[in-house]
This record gives C-alpha cells, structure tokens and sequence, in this order.
C-alpha cells in the first residue's frame, strides 16, 4: 500500500516525479451548468479540497477557471492546488497537444497544469457520432502523441503526465518507448468494479491509480448497497465516506462528483479514521464485477468497426 503524506490537513500520495497529489479531489464531469462553478469553489474555499479533476469534453472548464480564481483571491496560493485536465480524442494528433493545453489553460485562467491526461486511447474526428461511423475512428500513432506530452513537461506547462482508461496491454506499449512515464492512470473503480488487474500493474509499474466513479453509479447504486450500508451504520459514516475510504485505503486517490456543497463537505471527513481490517476485506470481495462506465456508446460499433466489442476494446479486461 502507498505511503500517504499529511500536507496541511489533506493526505496526499506521492508520485513518481516526487510531487504530491491529493488522495481526495472533486470530479466536474456531468456538473450542471452554472452549478458547476458553485461546486468548485465551495469545495477548495469552504471544504478544503485542494484537487480539481476536470476535462475539456465536460464542457466547464471557463466555470472551473472562474470558480478557482475567485477562490485563490480569497488568498489560496495556487501553488497548493492541485488541477487536473484531459486531452480529448479529436486532438490525439501530435500537431494538436500543445494546442489542446493551451485552450485548457485559457479557460482555467491557469499558466500551467499540474497533471495533463490522455482521456481516452482513441482518436476521433472533431465530428465523430456516437458510436463513430467507420471513418471517424482514425490512427493513433500513441508514440508520437506521448512525446508531444513529455514536451509539456520540458516546457513547464505541466507538471505531470498520465493517461485515462487504459488497460494493461496499452499500458505496456506505451512504457516501451517513454522518456516520461506516465504518472497517474485514472480508471473506473470501486467496490463493484475493483480493477484489480490494472491496479497491480500500475503498483508494480509506479504508476499512480485514481479513481472515477468511486462511489459506482446509477447502475451500480453502491451508496444504497445492503453491505456498504451495514458498514456505514455500524461504524456512523455515510456510505459515500466508507466508499471513498476504502479508495484511500488501497492505494488509490479519489475524485467523487457532487454539486452539493454539504456532501462536498461530507466526502472530505475520511482522513481521521480508518476502515477495520475486516470491513475493508468485505468491501474488497464483492464477487459481482461489471464495468459501467465502458466507453461502448461513445466507440463501439458493431456493423461497421473498427472498434466492434467492449472486449476487443478494453482488451478482454471486462
């Protein structure tokens, strides 16, 4: 298990370049218009959160930026925040990396990122349907595009680089021709979906692992689930808190979503207090594994490919 560091009142984990990251932050992806703003400055002003994971294809990142400057005028350094953006599969082209950063950095009204991710192993065209037909699927030539990103880091637009939803055949590939490794490698996981497989890999590879979706989803309603339930009851945590523990406790930063600044507030009360040893093996066995969030509506098509199976896709990790 990671050794976590105490920075302030927030746990961090160390990443391989030496910089920290926060083991908890807020995910913006599907934050509603106008409440997205709300959201982001409650959690680093009024909860404590020091780590925003956002996106270009979540389509709020100017709130974001408008949000983390009203909260760095209350006096928040920068250099303790920690923010986190995405590059979209339309820009996987080494001609576009820099491009994509820069358009990023404008709307968070930041002069660098801490960590730069490749959002997804896929390059699109700027039109691509869902699912992409055919000929909107085009090459990724992931050496080049990863090269573009490790020139990011030579010119300190960004701290860190890492990538999103890759599997360990990709992941492989990928650390083969690496001046920069990647850092971090953000993947679904939670109790119903433990990615074991990835997990060990990244350990083994010093990769850092964060979780999306760590609380599951609608598909999985874990914040309702008989056992996380029992064990929030027994311990006096919400479901939300114990989820977000056993994240923490494997190794793992989190980055649940929530426009609601209570549960904001809420999520953050995990760092004083650990989950017992056998809870944590009960939230660590559920024996029904199913990946939700498995990219099939935005790359999978069936009739025409290239990408015809979740299993071709995620490489049989499903």
């Amino acid at each position: 298990m990671k050794e976590m560091a105490e920075v302030g009142e927030l746990a961090t984990f160390k990443l391989p370049t030496g910089h920290h990251i926060p083991a908890l932050g807020l995910g913006t992806w599907k934050s509603e218009p106008n409440k997205c703003r709300e959201a982001v400055y409650a959690a680093v002003v009024e909860a404590g959160y020091r780590h925003i994971d956002c996106a270009d294809k979540y389509g709020n990142q100017e709130e974001v930026g408008e949000a983390l400057k009203a909260a760095m005028e209350t006096g928040i350094a920068r250099q303790d925040l920690f923010v986190t953006s995405k590059l979209w599969c339309a820009d996987l082209d080494p001609m576009k990396v820099k491009q994509a950063l820069e358009k990023a950095l404008h709307e968070l009204q930041l002069e660098y990122l801490d960590l730069y991710l490749i959002h997804w192993p896929v390059h699109t065209t700027v039109d691509a349907s869902r699912p992409p037909s055919k000929d909107q699927v085009l090459p990724l030539d992931l050496n080049s595009v990863w090269r573009e990103m490790e020139k990011l880091v030579e010119e300190k637009l960004v701290r860190d680089i890492g990538v999103c939803n890759f599997t360990v055949p990709k992941l492989e590939v990928l650390l083969k021709t690496t001046t920069i490794k990647p850092a971090v490698n953000q993947v679904e996981m939670h109790p119903g979906w433990r990615n074991d497989k990835i997990l060990d890999f990244c350990k083994r590879h010093h990769i850092h692992v964060m979780a999306y979706s760590p609380l599951g989803s609608q598909a999985t309603d874990e914040l309702h689930d008989p056992t996380v339930t029992q064990i929030a009851e027994k311990i006096r945590k919400t479901p939300g808190q114990v989820l977000i523990r056993w994240a923490i406790q494997r190794g793992v930063s989190a980055i649940p979503k929530s426009s609601s600044p209570h549960r904001i507030k809420e999520n953050m009360q995990v760092f004083d207090w650990k989950l017992a040893a056998e809870d944590f093996e009960t939230l660590s066995s559920f024996q029904n594994q199913k990946r939700v969030q498995d990219g099939y509506i935005l790359f999978i098509n069936p009739e025409e490919g290239p990408l015809r199976s979740l299993e071709e896709f995620w490489d049989g990790e499903i």
